[in-house]
């Protein structure tokens, strides 16, 4: 077994009996960490020193990025000051490998104090069998959860590897299953990421659709020559055919030039609903930019009508999701 693979086989056990802990011994203090945090009137403040305290920087965000407002504070910084950041309300969820981080300890009185809740994540094994006595921190906390391990990665079995996986794990299990029990939909996702790479496919039809003016659209009796005309104004190579506000059918560059191979010149001669490709699909404005582009791909089209409550409000192009790079 190479040296690598070992260091993951490690860390994979580590997490087996994680989930084991979690379906079994720990799972009545998992689910009060969750009842805690659910009715908790602030935030949720994450703090850990070193490795931990990236760990916690890191489930900070994830809290924060799916429903549950947190932030992080560095144990060390709070003993100067920013403790401050600390408010009646919130609940501390401490992060500490070995449950006697000193920074961490000192601040214990300043918690109860303020009578703020405290969970802790640390390495102790809480369950039986132990053999030892729970760290300090796991005895001052309202909720004491265990991501001990059997042992680190490392060949040293010194530096923070198979514990901070752990660690990680059993903070983003809080984090996702809080998510579920708020009821968090991925309308709520899209709020909170309005950038990158996530907010780009979370956008929706109504910010990339064309309305108003720009949405090319014509009555079922205009004659082809406007048609046209229509098409080559807006510039989408497609237009609406609408009878007041109401979609009855599509007309696209496409179908004209397929109508111009069977008719020639006589095409001209016809009328939008004569030609047009009657019931198109159609999507909603509230929609995410994905699903136009996941139906776009299905149905081999470059346009989708919008439509609300029955009314033609605009139309989304292939080329407004390559503008918010998302093909």
């Amino acid at each position: 077994m190479t040296t690598a693979e070992n260091v993951v086989r490690i860390e994979a056990e580590a997490l087996r009996r994680l989930a084991d802990r979690i379906a079994g011994a720990m799972a009545v203090d998992f689910d009060r960490a969750l009842e805690l945090i659910l009715s908790c009137t602030g935030r949720v403040v994450v703090t850990g020193m070193g490795k931990s305290g990236l760990i916690g920087r890191k489930l900070a965000a994830t809290f924060a990025s799916t429903g549950t407002p947190a932030l992080y504070l560095h144990p060390a910084e709070a003993l100067h000051g920013d403790l401050g950041m600390v408010m009646r309300g919130d609940l501390v969820l401490a992060l500490s490998a070995s449950g006697e981080t000193a920074e961490i300890l000192e601040l214990l009185p300043n918690i109860k104090r303020l009578g703020v809740l405290l969970i802790s994540m640390t390495g102790d094994c809480l369950y039986p069998p132990n053999g030892h006595a729970p760290s300090s921190l796991a005895q001052a906390a309202d909720v004491a959860l265990d991501c001990s391990i059997h042992k680190e990665a490392c060949a040293l079995g010194l530096a923070p590897t198979a514990s901070t996986t752990t660690m990680l794990a059993l903070g983003d299990a809080l984090a996702v299953a809080l998510s579920e029990r708020r009821g968090f939909r991925a309308e709520d996702f899209a709020e909170l990421h309005p950038g990158g790479k996530l907010g780009k496919r979370l956008a929706r039809v109504s910010q990339l659709m064309h309305s108003g003016e720009a949405l090319p659209r014509v009555a079922p009796q205009t004659p082809m020559v406007d048609v046209i005309y229509e098409m080559s104004r807006k510039g989408l190579g497609i237009t609406a055919v609408a009878e007041g506000d109401k979609l009855i059918g599509i007309l696209s560059d496409g179908d004209l030039r397929r109508l111009i191979e069977r008719r020639g010149k006589d095409a001209l001669d016809l009328t939008a609903v004569q030609c047009m490709t009657p019931d198109p699909r159609t999507i909603a404005p509230t929609a995410f930019a994905a699903q136009a582009l996941d139906i776009m791909e299905q149905r081999k089209i470059t346009s989708l009508m919008v439509v609300e409550n029955g009314a033609l409000v605009g139309v989304v192009h292939l080329h407004d999701l390559w503008g918010v790079q998302m093909v």
